[in-house]
């Protein structure tokens, strides 16, 4: 499959894998990924922002003509206490599932990884769901390493 940079274009047309995506997110734990309603319709002035940037990472894989991955990533400022004066942050990954396990998403991580090294970036980051070990198994492929481990505590009022 052919990985290349996101148009304009290819927004739409990402929107039913972002509410996959966040329906999943949202099944593994509803406290932390409480959505609105249709968060993929949040996406699009986003997206849109991202196709157009060379400051940021927006790919997609298509098959017969559908797209069927899509990854987005930015460049962030870190707050002014650390040496570090940007990173970049992998936001989302997708597969759709009749894809997976032929390689696309670790092809599509690499990319990433080069274009933001091409770019000046020392440091990439991204979260991951607590359920999603095979995510783990995946950027720890890639050379990604456990950095922090977020925790939380709902209160009620």
């Amino acid at each position: 499959m052919l990985i290349r940079p996101a148009s304009t274009d290819d927004v739409p047309a990402v929107f039913p894998m972002v509410a996959k995506i966040s329906a999943l997110h949202q099944s593994w734990d509803s406290a932390k990924y409480g959505f609105v309603q249709n968060p993929e319709q949040r996406y699009e002035q986003w997206l849109t922002r991202l196709a157009n940037s060379d400051r940021s990472v927006f790919l997609v894989s298509e098959s017969e003509g559908q797209l069927v991955t899509f990854l987005v990533a930015t460049i962030e400022q870190e707050i002014p206490i650390y040496r570090l004066q940007e990173f970049a942050f992998i936001h989302d990954i997708w597969v759709e599932p009749e894809y997976r396990q032929n390689g696309i998403a670790r092809q599509m991580v690499m990319l990433t990884v080069e274009r933001f090294h091409q770019m000046g970036v020392k440091q990439i980051r991204l979260d991951t769901a607590i359920a999603n070990e095979a995510s783990r198994q995946l950027f720890a492929s890639c050379g990604f390493r456990v950095s922090i481990i977020e925790m939380l505590i709902e209160l009620s009022h």
